[in-house]
């Protein structure tokens, strides 16, 4: 069991844990606060003072007095002062693995050797970016000097969800940051602690006061005041479709453009040629990474009929060998679910299933012991059933068959999410044709969960909208067009 550093007793012994304005930790006033919990053994992590909707506003009012001088800074200026957080981050890598740990569930490794250095390298590679390419373009025009140059909003607001705190994070800001806005982070509020932590190492790293600020609070009441007050002028928001389209309408409202990266089920397509020990290996890490709370993860499994019970033998052998174990273990690879509220969402689901015709092919069951541990779930049945319909965020994964290559595709593009696929095969020309056929953001090739910055990732239809995250394309999310003529 890794035992807690002495920055992280000291974090997690304040009393309440503050959170982060203009430069500045502070508490709620009101007193009200967040019992966070670790879902490994239930226990109380910390108390965590909650953000209100004031305290909202407050954020706001600072970053957009902040935004009027970080806005004024070079690229290179900025650039500096991004490095330096990201080098602080680099530094505390232990600290901020162990709350990921403790208050996700995910194991120690994970968070060690993915959430922490892919977050930091978000900062490092969008301020190598800003300072490469062109924000001015100058255009051919006849009888006018005219050039299209791109600007930074001003204050953006980002709502994030439980899932991947830290990483979702500073993928959103860095690149935020780097094209001169200021941002208002609202983190979950079962899981506020790795983003609280960000402000101490911001202060540290000499960012300016009010460029980043921090307010975990209550989902409806602070979505209102993100996605209506007239100085956040753009909104991200990651988390669920259903919350996605309420608070999509109300910046449509309020004329404010908006990021949607929301929900998937994604499908992985496995044909008989397919390397089927690598499919067995790779779609069971998809299903237990992160205990399976993954929104493009791959969920359900249309495999080739004559395929199917050679496949289903070797990944139920790679299911039984998993490690569950508590996630502070180094040899866990795989941890709990992230509270009560999602575990019964996932027994509810799999009852529902089971109702409507699915057979359990092994889990389904949550396991012995404190803690939110739910077994790996391989479900089996028709096309109709609702555990192959609707995002579970579990680690359960449902499969179905297919006889040919038109019928899989119909089968992967018969719900409206599209956020991430699969096709594995070895012939690489039907590779190509699956791959452009489904109807996603994203489609993997003999892997499945495949991210890289200059990569584009994002989705479409119910997965979303605005241009994704992780490349070219999501810095310049981040700033808007300008114009500039003058007649000859």
């Amino acid at each position: 069991m890794v035992a807690q550093t002495d920055k992280i007793k000291a974090f997690l012994a304040q009393d309440p844990v503050p959170f982060y304005i203009d430069g500045k930790y502070v508490v709620n006033s009101d007193g009200n606060e967040i019992k966070v919990e670790d879902p490994a053994d239930q226990s109380v992590l910390a108390m965590a003072s909650k953000a209100s909707p004031d305290d909202a506003v407050k954020a706001i009012e600072a970053a957009d007095i902040a935004f009027q001088s970080w806005k004024q800074l070079s690229t290179a200026e900025r650039a500096e002062k991004i490095n330096k957080f990201a080098d602080l981050c680099e530094r505390d890598t232990e600290e901020l693995a162990q709350l990921e740990t403790l208050d996700v569930g995910k194991v120690i490794e994970n968070a060690r050797g993915f959430d922490v250095p892919f977050g930091v390298e978000a900062l490092r590679y969008y301020t190598d970016l800003v300072q490469k390419i062109e924000f001015e373009t100058v255009l051919e025009l006849a009888d006018m000097d005219a050039k299209s140059v791109r600007l930074p909003h001003g204050v953006v607001a980002f709502v994030f969800p439980w899932n991947f705190p830290l990483t979702l994070c500073l993928w959103g800001i860095a690149p935020a940051l780097a094209a001169g806005n200021t941002v208002v982070i609202k983190p979950a509020a079962q899981t506020p602690l790795s983003t609280v932590y960000l402000g101490k190492l911001a202060s540290e790293a000499g960012i300016p006061d009010g460029v980043i600020n921090i307010v975990p609070g209550g989902g409806p009441d602070m979505g209102e005041v993100l996605s209506s007050h007239p100085k956040v002028k753009y909104l991200s928001f990651t988390g669920s479709t259903a919350v996605g389209k309420t608070l999509g309408a109300a910046c449509g409202a309020n004329l404010k453009p908006v990021k949607l990266e929301l929900g998937g089920k994604g499908a992985a397509v496995i044909f008989d040629d397919a390397d089927l020990d690598a499919a067995a290996e790779g779609l069971a890490g998809a299903i237990t990474l992160n205990s399976g709370q993954v929104c493009c993860t791959a969920t359900r499994w249309i495999i080739q009929e004559n395929a199917m019970p050679s496949f289903i033998e070797k990944v139920l052998a790679v299911l039984a060998s998993t490690v569950i174990e508590p996630p502070m273990n180094e040899t866990s690879q795989m941890g709990p679910v992230v509270s009560q509220t999602q575990l019964n969402t996932i027994k509810n689901y799999i009852s529902e299933g089971v109702k409507q015709g699915a057979e359990v092919l092994c889990g389904g069951k949550q396991l012995d012991g404190p803690g939110y541990f739910f077994g790996p779930t391989l479900l089996k049945g028709s096309e109709d059933n609702i555990c192959f319909k609707e995002e579970i965020f579990g680690p359960v994964a449902y499969l179905t068959s297919f006889t040919d290559e038109a019928d899989a595709i119909r089968q992967v593009n018969s719900l409206d999410y599209g956020l991430a696929n699969s096709v594995w095969t070895k012939d690489e020309p039907r590779a190509e044709r699956v791959a452009k056929a489904m109807v996603s953001g994203n489609s993997w090739v003999n892997a499945h969960n495949v991210f890289a910055y200059g990569l584009p990732y994002g989705g479409v239809n119910a997965s979303g909208v605005g241009g994704g995250v992780n490349s070219l394309d999501t810095l310049l999310d981040y700033t808007r067009s300008l114009s500039i003529a003058e007649p000859k």
